[in-house]
């Protein structure tokens, strides 16, 4: 079974992230869409890794749920940092995993 998930670049929530974490460029992911900052679509699918980061964060709100995933995240963050969050680590994981792959998922594109 596909998933359907949307990339939307200039998104104001992950100019928010990028500036929360320091960093020139971030993405996001709600749901089933990767919100992007300072990234066009292009450069962000030509990095598997970061597909594949952002791509376990849309697996981890399907296995959780949305609300739980949102707090399970939140308290994460908040006891062990951002660098230390389960939800990140595991995310990381997957970014460098090799054998991962992602043809799952249908990709919707919406520059803004």
């Amino acid at each position: 079974m596909d998933t359907e998930l949307c990339i939307k670049e200039n998104s104001w929530i992950a100019q928010l992230a990028a500036k929360k974490l320091r960093s020139k460029n971030a993405a996001i992911v709600i749901r089933k869409t990767i919100y992007l900052y300072n990234v066009i679509i292009e450069d962000f699918l030509a990095d598997t890794e970061w597909v594949k980061h952002e791509i376990c964060h849309i697996r981890q709100f399907e296995e959780y749920g949305f609300f739980r995933f949102i707090l399970m995240y939140l308290w994460e963050s908040i006891k062990y940092g951002y660098h230390k969050n389960k939800f990140e680590v595991e995310a990381r994981n997957a970014g460098n995993n090799k054998q991962l792959f992602y043809s799952t998922y249908k990709i919707h594109l919406t520059p803004e």
